[in-house]
C-alpha cells in the first residue's frame, strides 16, 4: 500500500551542552523530526535566517547571549511569531520561569530532561501552533484583516494579509517591533475606559490613511486586544473608477498611487505582484491620456475633490 510521505517537522535545539544535544537529537530524530542544532544564541540566529523551524528547544543559560535574549530576538521575526519555544534549564525558580514566559516562551522544562515528557509537550505545542496558524489563515482568506495589540499599541500578531498591509504603512521601532502610531494607543485606552462603547467610539481612522478604519473587536487577554482593519465604507471606488473609465482594480491602484504609494507598496496592499501593478498602470496611463504617475495622481486627486 502506497502512502503519502508526511512532511517532517523541523526542531531547532539551542544548547551548549554536548550531552543534551546528543540526547535530544537522538530522541527527536527517532520521533520523525528533522533536527538542527546551535551551541549559542548567535548560532540560532544564523540558522533561522536560512530555515524556519516548527519548534525551538532553548537552553536558558548559555555563554554570551542567554536563552531569554535569544528568544526575544527570535520573536521579533514575523516568521517566527507563532513558532513555539520551550525553555530547558536546571533553574526552577519562579523568577526564571516568569522570565522565560515573558520572553516569548510557551513552556518550561527542567533538566535532567525526561525524553517522553519532552516529546509529549512538543506534540501538544506543535498541534496548538498549527491550529492557531490555520485559524488565522482562514480568517485571512475570508478577508478578515485582524491583528492583536497590547496597551501600548504594540502589535502582538496579525493575519498574513493584515501583516503585509501594516508592514507597508508602519515602521519598526528601536526593538524591531511594529507599534500603532499616535493617537491610536490613546484611542485604544479611551475605548477600554468606556463602559459601553458606541459604534463610533469603537472605530477610528488609521493615521496617514483616512480610508482605512480600525475597529475594536474585544479583549482577548489581560493585555491583548483584537482589532480589525477595513476600508471606509463611505468611499465608493466603483463610482470613482467609473467616472474615469477604469476597471475597479485599476481604480484601486490609482487610488493608492494618489496617496504616494510606490508600485511595490501597492502590490503588497492589494495582494498583487509588482509586474501586475505595472500592467495596471500602463492601462491607467493609456485611458487617462497621461504619460507618468504624477499626472495620473493629479487626475485622481481632482476626481476625489469633485466628489467632496
Amino acid at each position: 500500500m502506497i502512502t503519502e510521505s508526511k512532511k517532517r517537522d523541523i526542531a531547532l535545539v539551542v544548547d551548549d551542552s554536548p550531552e543534551t544535544l546528543r540526547l535530544l537529537t537522538d530522541a527527536l530524530d527517532g520521533a520523525g523530526m528533522t533536527v538542527m542544532v546551535a551551541l549559542d544564541g548567535a548560532g540560532a540566529m544564523r540558522i533561522v535566517d536560512q530555515i524556519t523551524p516548527d519548534i525551538v528547544l532553548m537552553d536558558a543559560v548559555m555563554p554570551g547571549m542567554d536563552g531569554f535574549e535569544t528568544c526575544r530576538r527570535l520573536k521579533r521575526d514575523a516568521g517566527l511569531a507563532n513558532t513555539p519555544i520551550i525553555f530547558m534549564t536546571g533553574l526552577a525558580e519562579t523568577e526564571h520561569i516568569v522570565r522565560g514566559l515573558e520572553a516569548g516562551g510557551v513552556d518550561y522544562v527542567t533538566k535532567p530532561i525526561v525524553v517522553e515528557e519532552m516529546l509529549a509537550r512538543i506534540r501538544v505545542h506543535l498541534a496548538n501552533a498549527r491550529m492557531t496558524q490555520s485559524a488565522r489563515a482562514a480568517l485571512d482568506v475570508s478577508g478578515r484583516y485582524l491583528l492583536a495589540v497590547n496597551h501600548e499599541g504594540r502589535i502582538l500578531w496579525a493575519t498574513p494579509q493584515a501583516q503585509k498591509l501594516l508592514s507597508v504603512m508602519l515602521s519598526a521601532d528601536a526593538d524591531d517591533e511594529f507599534i500603532l502610531p499616535d493617537p491610536m494607543p490613546q484611542w485604544l485606552e479611551q475605548v477600554q475606559k468606556a463602559k459601553a462603547a458606541t459604534k463610533a467610539a469603537s472605530m477610528a481612522s488609521f493615521p496617514g490613511n483616512e480610508s482605512l478604519r480600525v475597529h475594536y473587536m474585544g479583549k482577548l487577554g489581560p493585555n491583548e486586544f483584537l482589532l480589525r482593519l477595513a476600508k471606509d465604507s463611505s468611499e465608493t471606488p466603483a463610482e470613482f473608477s467609473s467616472e474615469l473609465g477604469l476597471t475597479l482594480r485599476e481604480g484601486e491602484v490609482l487610488s493608492w498611487l494618489s496617496k504616494g504609494k510606490t508600485n511595490r507598496d501597492i502590490a503588497q496592499i492589494l495582494g498583487l505582484s509588482p509586474r501586475t501593478v505595472d500592467k495596471h498602470l500602463e492601462q491607467i496611463y493609456s485611458k487617462l491620456g497621461v504619460e507618468n504617475r504624477t499626472a495620473a495622481a493629479a487626475i485622481a486627486v481632482s476626481a476625489k475633490n469633485r466628489k467632496t
